[in-house]
């Protein structure tokens, strides 16, 4: 019931940075709530997760900054803090927005971890016989120390990472490039991954068996229309295969 290849996402698919954007805002700004005052934490974490929302929504600026996310960072921050200035809320200076950014990209580091059961899932596949790649967007060099880290590089029989790249995902180049690199066809391969439209519905059109990765068991959100194949909540419901329909 496995398949000849699986295409693993990393971040928030193999290794976790801080269970969660918006509670990581939250413990970075009750860091700085004496700065923030009269603003309180909640509400400027608040007003960073809408921003943010809406700054990465747009799928040719998340191009352009998924690339340079500390900077990016900086920028949402800022946007932010002017966004509560102009409802006439008494807010710092710029600097203070860099230093809460570079914070949060600290903590992300400084907390980020391996899923409990990646290694053992990776090993049993492999072992299976399971050709497996590693596809993830993001620049070269943030996302080889990554990989080094946790100890991944030699897991994999294919390592692609955008910035090595032309192409990332969404870009179907990136999971036909990856196919061909496993020398598999999509009918044969698995897509497993945190994100609707890069691990679900892009590998979908091609045909791939897309499988959304649900840490957080919350299920999907109510304005979505992708439908992924399987739906799993840890990394080790990949070897349950009875729970495959048609795979």
């Amino acid at each position: 019931m496995l398949p000849q290849a699986i295409l693993f996402d990393l971040d928030e698919t193999l290794i976790q940075a801080h269970g969660g954007a918006e509670a990581a805002w939250l413990v970075v700004t009750h860091e700085f709530a004496n700065e923030l005052a009269p603003l309180t934490p909640s509400e400027v974490a608040e007003a960073i997760g809408a921003f943010a929302r809406n700054f990465w929504a747009d799928a040719e600026r998340h191009r352009r900054w998924r690339m340079r996310l500390s900077d990016a960072r900086r920028e949402i921050v800022a946007g932010s803090l002017a966004a509560l200035a102009s409802t006439g809320r008494c807010v710092s200076p710029t600097g203070l927005a860099h230093r809460l950014a570079d914070r949060f990209s600290a903590y992300r580091d400084e907390h980020m971890r391996l899923f409990p059961d990646a290694h053992n899932v990776i090993e049993a596949l492999r072992a299976h016989g399971t050709r497996l790649a590693l596809v993830t967007n993001g620049a070269s060099e943030a996302q080889r120390a990554k990989i080094d880290r946790f100890d991944l590089a030699n897991r994999f029989d294919h390592i692609q990472i955008e910035g090595e790249h032309a192409f990332g995902k969404p870009d179907e180049r990136a999971y036909l490039h990856a196919l061909r690199q496993l020398g598999v066809d999509a009918r044969d391969a698995w897509m497993i991954g945190d994100n609707l439209e890069w691990e679900v519905a892009a590998p979908q059109r091609l045909g791939i068996f897309a499988i959304w990765f649900d840490a957080t068991g919350k299920g999907l959100p109510r304005d979505t229309h992708v439908r992924p194949d399987r739906i799993v909540a840890s990394l080790s419901e990949l070897l349950a295969t009875d729970a495959v329909d048609g795979a």
